[in-house]
């Protein structure tokens, strides 16, 4: 018998003092049987650095040909392609065929090893911006993770606050390329 995807219904009240976004969305998360706690809260953090109301989540982790998280406009074209995690740079250069701009966001203890295999090839691909998360910051994020969940997510300047009743967590954002 396989394993159901898990609903997390979540309230996002953004704060983007880069942008001057102030929002609060109603969001369902959808956690794939074999993503993590961490991968669904930095996809919610990806979702808030990139906040525009057209942006969607995709099917996730079955669906290959589709990003984590994208901007589509009415006419089925891709303006902005999400992807989270250590991607390949195959991965990255089929967003790159396929929209106006890429996005990665890496984390996880083997970032470094990671981008070090794959910073030429990424390095080079036009209009794609890569960065990452400190993995002790965003391992943390399990922390906050609920079946239901009221969020707060402050953006200013290269740094995220993210707060849940009384705990607040601080992530850095490290610009890659």
């Amino acid at each position: 018998m396989a394993l159901k995807p898990t609903i997390y219904k979540t309230t996002l009240n953004l704060i983007d003092m880069n942008r001057d976004i102030y929002v609060t969305e109603k969001l369902m998360l959808v956690l794939h049987p074999s993503e993590t706690d961490v991968r669904m809260m930095v996809r919610l953090l990806a979702y808030a650095l990139n906040y525009d109301q057209d942006l969607a989540f995709s099917k996730g982790l079955s669906a290959t040909d589709e990003p984590d998280l994208w901007v589509k406009r009415p006419d089925g074209s891709v303006s902005c392609w999400i992807e989270v995690g250590q991607a390949s740079p195959e991965r990255i250069r089929k967003g790159v065929s396929r929209a106006d701009q890429v996005k990665l966001y890496a984390y996880g203890s083997e970032v470094d090893v990671w981008w070090a295999k794959h910073c030429d090839a990424l390095t080079g691909l036009p209009k794609t911006e890569v960065y990452s998360f400190p993995a002790v910051q965003v391992d943390r994020l399990s922390e906050l993770c609920g079946r239901n969940m009221e969020l707060t997510i402050t953006l200013s300047e290269d740094q995220l606050y993210v707060t849940a009743g009384e705990q607040q967590l601080e992530i850095d954002l490290t610009r890659l390329a």
